[in-house]
């Protein structure tokens, strides 16, 4: 079956960096639009950013643009977040989620098929 976990969370001071990972199986990895997604404490969960399936493409929501980065290989069936100038507003539980369709880009939790159980990233102020 399908899994998505990821690892790397932890708590980091304000200003600094964390990489987050997402190692996925039981799928073709290539053929999947790959995507992270945040939900903090009373929030809903929101759209971080997202990489096409060759790796081409990518979008971020506007918040995180200029401060992080995702990536993936192919080859290794994981995608990354990395996450640079950390403030405390972006402490969340840090998903990963696959979705096979070729349309781009692709935002919406529901356009989404497959998802990780979570990392939890702490930024203290």
């Amino acid at each position: 079956q399908v899994q998505l976990v990821e690892s790397g969370g932890g708590l980091v001071q304000a200003g600094g960096s964390l990489r987050v990972s997402c190692a996925a199986s039981g799928l073709t990895f290539s053929s999947y639009t790959m995507g992270w997604f945040r939900q903090a404490p009373g929030k809903e969960r929101q759209f971080v950013a997202a990489i096409s399936r060759g790796g081409v493409n990518t979008h971020y929501v506007d918040f995180v643009k200029g401060r992080f980065t995702i990536s993936r290989d192919n080859g290794k069936n994981t995608v990354w977040l990395q996450m640079n100038s950390l403030k405390s507003e972006d402490t969340a539980v840090y998903y990963c989620a696959a979705a096979p369709r070729s349309s781009w880009p692709l935002y919406e939790a529901y356009e989404y098929n497959y998802w990780g159980q979570g990392t939890q990233v702490v930024v203290s102020s």
